[in-house]
């Protein structure tokens, strides 16, 4: 995921935050808001992908899982759920970054029916240095009926 400057655009749809825990870190359970904005639990969203053996049936819902596993700092489901030929060997999360909302801004092909799709997003975020936000153009490929990322374009 790549930083650009953030562009005036439709109003953002920020995901629910969790409750802090005792430490001020977000503690997401099953029965929390999914981090990825959609109207569910995170066990119910989310987190069975985290958990495995379910798979995402499309590049956006892929997408979303995936920002949920860098707000519950899921670094084996990022790699778990990355393209091997464009994987790298460890991702280092930033346990400071408070990932607080999600936008999807634009899909190309990714439904259960395509092998490859697009996703156009904004996640916005939170670190000791300020606000800031995130948007790319990821591209995801389907591999023996599980959605992997594989690049942003």
């Amino acid at each position: 995921m790549a930083r650009r400057p953030a562009r005036p655009s439709r109003p953002a749809r920020p995901s629910r935050p969790a409750r802090p825990s005792r430490s001020g870190r977000s503690a997401v359970t099953a029965d929390s808001p999914c981090p990825c904005g959609l109207d569910a639990t995170y066990g119910a969203c989310c987190g069975r992908f985290h958990a495995g053996p379910a798979t995402a049936p499309t590049a956006e819902l892929l997408m979303r899982s995936r920002y949920s596993a860098f707000a519950v700092l899921d670094a084996a489901y990022l790699l778990r759920s990355w393209d091997q030929a464009t994987r790298p060997p460890a991702v280092d999360l930033d346990p400071a970054t408070r990932w607080t909302g999600l936008e999807i801004l634009d899909t190309t092909d990714g439904s259960p029916f395509h092998t490859t799709g697009t996703v156009t997003f904004r996640a916005h975020f939170t670190r000791p240095g300020g606000p800031d936000v995130l948007e790319e153009r990821s591209r995801f490929a389907r591999h023996d009926g599980a959605w992997v990322y594989v690049d942003q374009v």
